[in-house]
């Protein structure tokens, strides 16, 4: 059997550079939502499948990596012959670990409860730039709190964190985007849509960036709705203008579909963030936003830049999730961090990646250097690293320029060449 030496597609081998970066970045997000009280927890990566597919990850839980039954468990999947041979699966996010971690633990944590999680997600996507299926995720979730306190603190905390980042490779601007689902289902209500519609209508108008109006009409037309109800419901979306207001959006929208607490709510949280928003930093109503997950249930948020062409974090408010799996609902807001899209911006902006820091000395050992001579070269290098230097011992290479060059590379700068 030939081995394989390339990663599996859409996973990624990391060099040291590579992890430098990524460490340094991760550092950054626990200190500055450390500093908003934010909770660090850890949940595993393999999920109850009951769990996975219970209809609240949207087109996620048609990404699933499935984890086969093993042994006897399997071998009685088999002679059943119903197909279902996968008892757990690997996580798609970190949002329904966290609600079934909230409600096995709920006694023992504060309330509310301010969670940050860290962690590798698994998704059967089609890998491209910035998208793999195998990924970092950091997320924060607010839980307890059913005020708009939740969201504005989250939007706010995740605004300060990507400021400090992107600030070190001089980008200041980014865009907050934030909408309502209840928005959205009033106006698939208010066109003719049934209930039981929204979520369908809903994933056709989540394509808005990638097909347009056109392509979403096509699309709810071929899915068998009434060309009276699609155009009704488009009409509204096709008024759409840069700038528009809550107000201007929601004119011809009833109460019994929209009540005015929802407007205001929204209003309230885009008047409490923009004025603490750093310059350059904006946050705009956007009545397009969907969000592919089906569990949101109120604000949805995301967060894109300029010249790319995918959204760098998102979330929203899900209170109904975590009473599926304790039979009492809890109030729950989150934000999902796009880690490994703002590490592809950071190294679209840094020449040579990000180097270690200081002045990392490099000893590099002749084959004929002695015993007595090595241990006092030992002995200053524990004496450096004592002071908080870098500073690594290795045997000298037959190419020696090489060697350098390859050491220059990962940001050492001194070089000590010990011959005898």
């Amino acid at each position: 059997m030939k081995f394989i030496k390339t990663p599996v597609k859409g996973m990624c081998d990391m060099l040291p550079s590579d992890m430098r970066l990524r460490e340094h970045v991760l550092s950054m997000i626990k200190k500055s939502y450390g500093q908003y009280g934010f909770m660090q927890i850890e949940t595993p990566i393999v999920e109850h499948i009951e769990n996975l597919t219970s209809k609240q990850g949207g087109d996620n839980e048609k990404l699933i990596f499935k984890v086969m039954k093993r042994g006897a468990d399997l071998q009685r999947a088999i002679d059943k012959g119903t197909g279902e041979y996968a008892d757990n699966g690997l996580r798609y996010d970190l949002t329904v670990p966290l609600a079934r971690y909230y409600a096995c633990n709920k006694e023992k944590l504060p309330s509310p409860f301010k969670a940050l999680q860290m962690g590798n997600v698994y998704r059967a996507d089609n890998p491209q730039k910035g998208r793999f299926r195998q990924f970092t995720q950091c997320d924060i979730d607010i839980l307890g709190d059913d005020s708009n306190l939740a969201e504005i603190e989250l939007i706010t905390a995740t605004a300060s964190m990507l400021t400090q980042i992107f600030a070190e490779i001089n980008i200041t601007d980014f865009t907050i985007h934030i909408n309502d689902r209840r928005m959205l289902s009033a106006v698939a209500l208010c066109a003719g849509f049934a209930e039981e519609d929204i979520g369908s209508v809903l994933i056709s108008l989540d394509k808005f960036d990638k097909i347009g109006l056109e392509g979403i009409e096509k699309e709810l037309i071929e899915n068998g709705y009434p060309e009276e109800t699609v155009g009704k419901y488009l009409a509204v979306y096709r008024a759409v203008k840069e700038g528009i207001t809550i107000d201007e959006f929601c004119q011809d929208i009833g109460e019994e579909y929209l009540p005015a607490k929802v407007k205001q709510n929204l209003a309230d949280i885009i008047g409490c963030v923009r004025p603490v928003l750093a310059q350059g930093v904006k946050i705009v109503f956007d009545p397009t936003l969907v969000r592919g997950m089906g569990y949101y249930t109120g604000a949805i948020f995301e967060i894109t830049m300029d010249g790319y062409n995918f959204s760098i974090a998102g979330g929203g408010r899900y209170d109904k999730m975590i009473g599926k799996f304790s039979g009492q609902d809890v109030a729950a807001s989150g934000f999902s961090i796009g880690f490994e899209r703002i590490v592809t911006i950071l190294k679209d902006h840094m020449e040579g990646g990000y180097q270690l820091a200081g002045e990392p000395t490099a000893y590099l050992i002749g084959n004929r250097v002695s015993l007595e001579r090595k241990a006092e070269v030992l002995a200053l290098a524990r004496e450096l690293r004592a002071g908080g230097a870098i500073v690594t011992v290795m045997p000298m290479a037959k190419n020696i320029k090489h060697q350098i060059e390859l050491l220059e590379n990962e940001g050492y700068k001194k070089f000590e060449k010990i011959y005898e």
